[in-house]
Order: structure tokens, then sequence, then C-alpha cells
């Protein structure tokens, strides 16, 4: 997939490695001096750890899925703010999961509260910038990423059961809302997580 892709760069990215992230950014500022827009679309946990309770969650796997899936958008948010020098866009995905508990959803519920509540944060702190800070949260969507919950399969069925809509979020959706939050259509919007899910997440 990466290879169809025509991009200006296509750099190795692996929030872990040390250095990496710094030598991206640093692309990005030699390259084209500036940066408009930021996703940030990664999350992990030790599969040990995914697919058992919460309560038994071991302190390696937590602080694993908490450093890759929500500390790594503070360091990028670190390394952005600089060369947002108009302002900008940051956005991380989410999951209805943060907010409510999710059956098999397990310890990442958790994980993506943390991240909702840092985005807010980072709202606050980068706002004097006009950088905005916002969480898409997405219905269930077929991915590698979705594809390591257990049972995800049913939680595809009911969500398709029970959206208002009856239809599920596809990835051109979440594009779409992307693009409009990376427009200044949308400057004025920070601090938020947006549900994109064809109404699931209002359902008792």
């Amino acid at each position: 997939m990466a290879k169809e892709v025509e991009a200006a760069l296509l750099l190795p990215l692996d929030v872990e490695a040390t250095g990496e992230m710094q030598a991206v950014f640093s692309q990005i500022e030699t390259r084209f001096g500036r940066l408009d827009m930021l996703v940030h679309s990664i999350a992990y946990c030790p599969l040990e750890d995914l697919h058992g309770r919460v309560t038994d969650c071991s302190r390696e796997g937590f602080s694993r899925a908490m450093d890759i899936s929500v500390h790594s958008l503070i360091r990028m948010a670190r390394l952005a703010e600089p060369l947002m020098i108009e302002g900008g866009s940051i956005l991380a995905m989410s999951y209805y999961g943060g907010e409510k508990v999710v059956d098999h959803y397990n310890i990442m519920g958790p994980v993506k509260a943390a991240l909702e509540g840092t985005v807010r944060s980072l709202a606050v702190e980068l706002g004097p910038r006009q950088i905005r800070d916002n969480a898409l949260s997405p219905g269930p969507l077929k991915t590698r990423a979705g594809s390591g919950i257990a049972h995800f399969d049913e939680l595809i069925d009911e969500a398709r059961a029970r959206a208002p809509e009856e239809a599920l979020v596809t990835i051109e959706d979440i594009g779409n809302l992307a693009v409009m939050y990376a427009s200044p259509a949308t400057r004025r919007i920070t601090g938020e997580t947006v549900h994109i899910d064809g109404g699931l997440h209002v359902r008792a």
C-alpha cells in the first residue's frame, strides 16, 4: 500500500525507536518548512493484555499500551508545534470504548480515555498558537488494528444492527471528516471527540 502512495516523503516511523520521530519531523521541516495537519492513528497493546481483563493487565503491557497509543501523541505534538507557524490541526483516532465499557475492548478502553483527555489538554495548551486538537471516534471498522480485538466480528455485527443508520462507517467517511477538520471550516472547533458511527453512540 505504501508503494502506491505518491508521497513527497515516505519515511519509517516506529514510535518506540529512539530518534525516528525526530528524524521524520526534521525531514518535514527541511522539505516543506512548515506543517499544517498531523494525524495520529496508532494504537497498540500486547495481545496477552489486550485479550485479558483490565484487572489482570500487566504493568509492562499497560505501560507499553499507554506509551505507544497516548504518549506518542504528546511527543508528536511537541515536534509539530514549532512547524505549525500559521496554526494547524492535530487529529487523534479514538473509539467509543474510551467513554463506556465495550465488551472485549478491555484495557484499550482506559487507554482511549487517556488519549481523549490528552487531546483536551493539548487543545488548551496549543490553542493560543491557533493549533486545534480533536479526536475522531469512528464506529467499528475492519482494519488490521481491529482484527486484534477478540470477538471483533461480533462487534461489527452488533454495530451494524444497532446504529440508527443501520450501516457501518467506512474509511472514506473517516477520511472526509479528517479533511474537514484540516480545513479552515473548523477553525473554531478544538478539544472535541467527534463520533462518526452512524449514530451508534447515542443508543443506550
